[in-house]
């Protein structure tokens, strides 16, 4: 029980955070559970058949290949796990008439987010103890928390740009590139000291995440109606 409280207590504290980072008109309770539980499981649904898809078909065959590892990093893993958010944000969340404000992009791809990382971190954690448990709290949950920010903050930008397509694939972009590059980097630690670069990676989505976050704040039409 305490392993399981350790797993979910970081997805917890993340998703408080940014809730209460919503100032002006908070996202309705049960559209918000329905998001997180979706990333519980249909995203991790999805990823599991597109692992089987490309497991298959971009198989390792060196473990200390670097193109090999890169491939596996950015394909197998990144554009699969951001895909699979993706596909929830855009055709459960960014339909809803809740979704009205920008930064509602980032709450709900946070939510998603979230949801994976819940589930992702029970399995991590339950195998791997406390110590997996303390390093994953402060780098794998913080870092889905930061490429579902910086998805979030294009998408919440599409709802309202008649360049949703196109607002949508670079937020998209933006999280498949952070995390396959925070992954890529700890895939080739057989590089010694190549590791760093995972939480270097790590340090700059958490800084761009923080501006996301201020800027889809300064922007809303909330904000304008509360301090007139």
């Amino acid at each position: 029980m305490n392993l399981l409280l350790m797993a979910v207590a970081p997805v917890m504290v993340i998703i408080v955070y940014i809730y209460f980072q919503d100032k002006y008109e908070k996202e309705p309770i049960g559209l918000l559970l329905a998001s997180f539980l979706f990333g519980a499981i249909v995203s991790i649904i999805i990823v599991t058949i597109l692992y089987l898809f490309t497991g298959r078909f971009i198989p390792i065959t060196d473990e200390f290949s670097v193109w090999q590892q890169f491939i596996q990093a950015f394909v197998v893993v990144a554009l699969s796990e951001e895909f699979s958010k993706y596909v929830i944000v855009k055709y459960f969340n960014q339909p809803k008439k809740a979704f009205n404000e920008p930064y509602d992009g980032i709450v709900y791809a946070v939510m998603v987010s979230m949801g994976f990382a819940c589930t992702e971190n029970i399995m991590y954690v339950l195998d791997g103890g406390y110590q997996t448990a303390i390093l994953r709290a402060f780098t794998a949950v913080p870092a889905h928390a930061t490429f579902g920010i910086l998805m979030g903050y294009y998408m919440g930008k599409a709802k309202f740009s008649n360049n949703r397509f196109k607002l949508n694939m670079f937020g998209l972009f933006l999280a498949v590139l952070f995390h396959g590059a925070y992954d890529f980097f700890l895939f080739i630690s057989f590089i010694p000291g190549i590791s760093i670069g995972a939480f270097i990676s790590l340090a700059v989505a958490i800084y761009l995440s923080k501006k996301a976050i201020k800027k889809h704040q300064e922007v809303s039409s909330f904000k304008t109606l509360e301090d007139s």
